[in-house]
């Protein structure tokens, strides 16, 4: 049996580079996991308080083809919300929805002043790290956020890698999505993980939350 007790440290192939068309099916496969699975109406809910006063600028760090951020912007009153996704691959801004404005960047050198956004949100995006990177991307994040930081991440836990390892082969197109999936979900982390990795950022208030299914939603606001 997998051992989840320490979250697993092997690459995942989208991360490492795969041919253009099967990123593309592997994208859409993260769209449709998203759609169902993502966790993002517990974002919407995490995010609603920061949203209710426009125009708000949010951030969608690691967005791949930017469904988080294009779904935010549909639920809030039109010209209320000015949607920024970031991405490392010029291939994956390429995919994204035209009300979403795609930024190639690395988060490692976030091509923002601190400041230049009332939300920023990182969805499914944290797991591709190690531990150790962990401090140093919150503290940058939380320093682009005039409102807040939202994490949005994989509930690290062995419901969901069993599930996952008897469906994802039937309900995914790409082989990629496959293997990334169950890497993703043991890369993943518990409630203690995520708190202990804003406090060694030195972010004191942060609210981990459970959110369904198997997805745990992390808000560090900003002390007025």
């Amino acid at each position: 049996m997998i051992d989840l007790r320490e979250r697993a440290t092997e690459p995942e192939l989208l991360d490492s580079g795969v041919d253009p068309a099967e990123a593309r099916r592997s994208l859409a496969d993260l769209r449709r996991v998203n759609r169902w699975l993502g966790g993002r109406r517990g974002v919407l809910r995490a995010a609603a308080p920061f949203l209710a006063q426009g125009p708000v600028r949010l951030l969608d760090v690691g967005c791949g083809s930017a469904d988080l951020p294009a779904f935010l912007e549909r639920r809030v009153a039109r010209g209320r919300l000015l949607a920024v996704g970031l991405d490392l691959k010029h291939l994956h801004v390429s995919e994204a929805p035209a009300s979403v404005c795609g930024v190639v960047g690395d988060v490692r050198r976030l091509p923002f002043r601190e400041g230049s956004f009332d939300v920023v949100t990182a969805s499914l995006f944290l797991h591709h790290f190690p531990t150790s990177d962990l401090p140093g991307l919150l503290r940058a994040l939380y320093a682009l956020a005039r409102g807040a930081l939202i994490v949005n991440d994989l509930h690290r836990a062995r419901v969901p890698y069993l599930f996952a390892r008897a469906a994802f082969p039937w309900l995914l197109r790409s082989p990629v999505s496959v293997n990334d999936g169950l890497i993703s979900i043991r890369s993943a982390f518990t409630p203690a993980d995520l708190r202990d990795a804003f406090a060694a950022a030195g972010i004191a208030q942060v609210d981990v939350r459970r959110s369904f299914p198997y997805r745990l939603v992390a808000v560090a606001e900003r002390v007025r």
